[in-house]
């Protein structure tokens, strides 16, 4: 019995400073995980914005006609904006009866033009691009290409816009 009483339990003590090290390693370990976080979050939306033309080119597919059901009805020197296919597209009714159809997209930076019927003209107010409202032709400014004209074919129940 005397063998138990005599027993002692041997206990180390860890230097403070190895605890201190293993706090530093946990913050930096937390630390590394925010600034990996924050960076993705940062760079998913560059990452869209840079895809999303690639993209929509491959997952886009090829329409030829859109039907624009009562556009026949717009009064002449008006325009009705619609899509052809995933891009924006403008009809213009013009005030000598003619129907034009062609993209809305600025051929300089890909902008969204508007028709502007008091001046007769296509702008682009992004860099100051303008186009021919019956032709789609590069007026002035910076863009380097025409816009794309598209084939319109009026009928009594709406008007069809198709590729040329």
């Amino acid at each position: 019995m005397s063998d138990l009483r005599s027993s002692t339990v041997m206990v180390e003590e860890v230097p403070a400073e190895h605890g201190d090290r293993n706090a530093r390693r946990a913050f930096l370990a937390a630390a590394g995980a925010a600034g990996i976080c924050y960076a993705a979050a940062l760079a998913y939306p560059v990452y869209r914005y840079l895809a999303s033309p690639s993209e929509m080119a491959v997952n886009e597919a090829p329409i030829n006609e859109v039907v624009l059901k009562d556009a026949q009805t717009k009064p002449p020197g008006s325009v009705l904006m619609f899509k052809f296919g995933t891009r924006p597209a403008m009809l213009i009714h013009h005030l000598d009866g003619r129907w034009i159809a062609m993209t809305a997209v600025c051929t300089h930076l890909g902008c969204t033009v508007q028709y502007e019927p008091e001046a007769d003209r296509i702008h682009c107010a992004c860099h100051g691009g303008v186009y021919n409202a019956y032709t789609g032709a590069n007026v002035s400014g910076p863009p380097p290409k025409p816009l794309t004209v598209y084939k319109v074919k009026v009928n009594p129940d709406g008007v069809v816009v198709s590729r040329t």
